[in-house]
């Protein structure tokens, strides 16, 4: 198995860290943006495209800053992906921190999913 590459991402998102918050830590809320749908059955959160299934494990979560995942399929525990809510102190900015794993020749890739996919949440919540 090769090993993968730790990248982040941040999206400044114009909406309160609490509503933003129900959209990345419930199933209903992840079914609006991130996948066609989710089912959740305590930690296991199954993500739904079209006619494919992904498995996921709840690995964290804090209330209203952030929640984090591991894909079932992934064998190597070190990898997961994580949304985080970070608000700056001074300007109030409200961020969404994304950290995930790729395969160093599927990076820019992977980058242009989340940036589609946070594109949705904006739309979703409304934030430009």
């Amino acid at each position: 198995m090769s090993e993968k590459t730790k990248y982040e991402l941040e999206f400044v998102i114009q909406s309160s860290p609490q509503l933003l918050y129900q959209y990345i830590s419930t199933p209903s809320g992840l079914s609006e943006w991130f996948s066609d749908n989710v089912n959740s059955r305590g930690e296991m959160f199954t993500f739904i495209w079209d006619d494919s299934e992904e498995e996921a494990k709840l690995l964290n979560k804090k209330n209203g800053e952030r929640i984090k995942f591991r894909w079932i399929d992934d064998d190597d525990t070190d990898y997961f992906f994580e949304l985080r809510i970070q608000v700056d102190e001074i300007t109030k900015d409200v961020s969404l921190m994304v950290t995930d794993f790729s395969d160093k020749d599927e990076i820019e890739e992977n980058k242009m999913l989340w940036d589609n996919m946070i594109s949705n949440l904006k739309q979703v919540l409304g934030s430009t």
